[in-house]
C-alpha cells in the first residue's frame, strides 16, 4: 500500500554537486567497483548533505557536510561513521556504515558512504501521512516512542559507545554551547530568544542518567516499513549523537513535537507530522516515555524549553549560512520567522508552566 512512497532521491541542487570521477576513482580502489556510477540527492533535511549513490544494481548513501559549514561537532564525518559503525553490532535499526574518507581533494569535504534502506519517511509536508488514519498513526507513535526507550536503554560499555562522550557536566555544556552557537550566527536580534537563553542558564537540572542519546529523533529521521507501515525499520542521521543525559534527548524531541489542537501559526512551523490525529500530546509522550524507561521525570519545563532552544539556533546556523551566501537553498529564505516563532512558544512554556494548551 505504502510501496509508492518509498523516500527517493531527485536531481542534484545547484551548487551542491559533486565531483563524479574523482568519486568513481575512489571507490574503484575502495570498493573494487566495475560500474560507472550515477549520483542523485535526497532533496530533505537542512543539514548534511545526503546523496544516491548507484553502482550497477547496488544502491548506497553519501554524506558530507553542508557547503560553509564551519560547526566540527555537528559535521563531523568520522564521528559519525565512527557511531555507526560501534552502534550497528548492538541495534539492528541503523544503516551500515562502508567507508569514510578523510581527503577533502575527492569532493570538495570529508564523507562516508552507508548502506542504503529502503521505506518510507513521514514529513511534516509528506503525501504519506494524508494516506495514514487514525489507527496507524497511533501505532506508529506507540513504536516511535518504543524506539526511543531502546535506544536510551543500550549498553554504552559494552557497545564501547561511552568513548564518544562523557555524561559529567553534559547539561551545563550544553547549554553553554547552544547559547555560543546563537551569539556566533546572530543575523537578526531575537529579545525572546535571548530571554530564554538567560533564563535556561538559570534553571539547569544536574543529569539523570547516562545514555547513548541521537540529539535529534523526530518523524523524518525514522524509516518505516512500506509493507508494515507502522514498523521502524532504521533511525537515521546520528551526526549530533553522543553519551549525554536522556532526557535532553527528550527535550529535543518535544521542540519537535507540535499537537493536534496547537494553533496554526505552530502547525505552520511543519517541523513533525505529529500534529495528524492519532498523535500522542505532548504531555502524553512524556507520559508514555517515563512509563516505559521507568525514569523519573523532574524540571519537564527545562527539558522542552531547552528543545525550543536548541532548534531555534540550528535553524539560526542554517540562516546565517543563507545570509552570508554560502548556500543557494531557496528553502531557507524565511527560517528567521521560524526562529521567532520558536522563541515565542519557549517564553510561553515557561510562562504557563506546561507543555500543553500554550496559547
Amino acid at each position: 500500500m505504502y510501496e509508492n512512497y518509498i523516500d527517493k532521491a531527485t536531481k542534484i541542487r545547484q551548487g551542491e554537486e559533486i565531483n563524479s570521477s574523482n568519486l568513481q576513482e575512489y571507490l574503484t580502489k575502495i570498493l573494487s567497483i566495475k560500474s560507472d556510477i550515477e549520483i542523485f540527492q535526497f532533496p530533505s533535511g537542512f543539514s548534511n548533505l545526503t546523496y544516491l549513490i548507484k553502482i550497477g544494481k547496488d544502491e548506497y548513501v553519501l554524506r558530507r557536510p553542508p557547503h560553509g559549514a564551519k560547526i566540527k561537532t555537528g559535521h563531523d564525518m568520522f564521528r559519525e561513521f565512527n557511531i555507526l559503525s560501534k552502534l550497528y553490532p548492538f541495534f539492528n535499526k541503523v544503516p551500515k556504515a562502508i567507508c569514510y574518507c578523510e581527503d577533502a581533494k575527492v569532493i570538495g569535504a570529508p564523507f562516508y558512504l552507508m548502506e542504503k534502506i529502503n521505506g518510507v519517511i513521514i514529513r511534516g509536508n509528506s503525501k504519506t501521512i494524508n494516506k495514514l488514519d487514525k489507527n496507524n498513526m497511533g501505532k506508529i507513535a506507540n513504536n516511535f516512542i518504543n524506539n526511543f526507550v531502546e535506544l536510551h536503554s543500550i549498553d554504552i560499555h559494552k557497545s564501547k559507545l561511552n568513548e564518544i562522550g562523557k555524561i559529567d557536566g553534559y547539561n551545563l555544556r550544553q547549554i553553554n554551547g547552544w547559547i555560543k552557537r546563537y551569539n556566533n550566527s546572530i543575523v537578526d536580534e531575537c529579545a525572546n530568544l535571548k530571554k530564554t537563553a538567560k533564563w535556561l542558564l538559570n534553571n539547569i537540572p544536574k543529569e539523570s542518567s547516562a545514555s547513548l542519546i541521537h540529539n535529534d529523533y523526530k518523524y523524518d529521521n525514522i524509516v518505516l516499513n512500506s509493507k508494515n507501515i507502522s514498523e521502524i525499520i532504521s533511525v537515521l542521521d546520528w551526526e549530533m549523537s553522543t553519551i549525554g543525559d536522556p532526557l535532553m534527548d527528550l527535550g529535543t524531541s518535544l521542540g519537535y513535537w507540535i499537537n493536534h489542537n496547537d494553533p496554526d501559526f505552530m502547525k505552520k512551523l511543519n517541523l513533525n507530522p505529529s500534529s495528524v490525529e492519532g498523535n500522542p500530546t505532548r504531555d502524553q509522550f512524556v507520559n508514555q516515555y517515563a512509563l516505559k524507561s521507568k525514569i523519573n521525570i523532574n524540571n519537564l519545563i527545562f527539558y522542552y524549553v531547552y528543545g525550543l532552544f536548541k532548534i531555534a539556533v540550528i535553524i539560526q546556523q542554517i540562516y546565517f549560512r543563507y545570509n552570508k551566501g554560502l548556500t543557494k537553498d531557496m528553502r531557507f529564505k524565511n527560517l528567521n520567522l521560524w526562529i521567532e516563532d520558536l522563541a515565542l512558544i519557549a517564553n510561553q512554556s515557561i510562562n504557563k508552566k506546561k507543555l500543553d494548551n500554550l496559547f
